[in-house]
């Protein structure tokens, strides 16, 4: 079952290609998406990745929740479900 993840504190040089690629060694990524102000498409500093199964979630918050990436620490945890507007 799919896991999403809610990544915190990016720099905002960090495209989905990158955040992916981060990623990457804790399991199997199936998306990645940073999350990016709709007019003027700057990165908003944080974004979500989804893990293809539950393991990979786990790996990438004890690993990557406070690593440092471009002089920013990661703040990693699992995503919340949406609000309603």
């Amino acid at each position: 079952m799919e896991k999403k993840l809610y990544i915190g504190n990016l720099a905002y040089s960090v495209t989905n290609e990158q955040l992916k690629e981060l990623f990457a060694g804790c399991g199997d990524v199936t998306d990645a998406q940073v999350i990016t102000d709709r007019r003027t498409g700057r990165s908003k500093g944080f974004g979500f990745v989804t893990f293809a199964d539950e393991a990979g979630a786990e790996k990438a918050v004890n690993e990557m929740n406070g690593k440092d990436v471009e002089g920013r620490q990661l703040r990693v945890s699992e995503a919340r479900p949406p609000r309603e507007r």
